[in-house]
């Protein structure tokens, strides 16, 4: 699982990390158009990176993949045939998901700590921020796309503090991605 596929400047990319970054890459496209296809590549995307990031013990991250495959089958069936179709949250509904995110991550980070995990209060943001993002994505969201937006530069900074160069540049990849899911969704939703 840890084989090397290549070693840039010393930071090394196994061949597992390069895969789950590629086939996450294409899930993650997918989604931004609202296509239900973007849901095996989802779970497929997070068998691989549930692997990876035990191995590196990113607990909270590796437990998220779990979350991700669960969410890929509910999307599967949540979403129609056609694909996405976005709406916005009320303000009421914004403020719940705010508020439950920032008690949630709260909660996480000192367990993490607790159990030895690598990161704490960003893997923690990560794992709920991501969850709830995820959840609003199957809902069909705008604002999961700017959750996401967050989610993914924390991920970006995260993962090339730990020297996971490959997943960082897939984060920071992400976090362009994001920018483009959340224009697309808002332009269908104007419409």
């Amino acid at each position: 699982m840890s084989t090397v596929l290549f070693s840039i400047r010393g930071v090394e990319t196994s061949v597992l990390e390069f895969v789950s970054a590629v086939v996450s890459l294409v899930g993650v496209w997918l989604g931004t158009t609202g296509k239900r296809i973007t849901w095996p590549w989802w779970a497929v995307s997070s068998a691989m990176y549930l692997v990876f990031f035990y191995d590196v013990k990113l607990y909270a991250s590796a437990v998220l993949q779990i979350v991700f495959i669960v969410a890929a089958v509910w999307g599967w069936f949540g979403w129609a045939p056609t694909g996405a179709v976005p709406g916005f949250l009320n303000h009421r509904n914004r403020m719940y998901w705010f508020g439950a995110t920032i008690i949630s991550v709260s909660i996480l980070a000192p367990l993490l700590s607790r159990i030895g995990a690598a990161a704490t209060w960003s893997d923690a943001f990560l794992f709920v921020g991501s969850f709830v993002a995820q959840i609003l994505m199957v809902y069909e969201k705008v604002e999961s796309w700017a959750l996401w937006l967050i989610v993914d530069a924390v991920g970006t900074i995260e993962y090339a503090y730990y020297g996971y160069w490959f997943t960082a540049f897939l984060y920071a990849i992400f976090t362009l991605v994001a920018v483009v899911g959340w224009k697309r969704w808002y332009d269908t939703n104007s419409n």
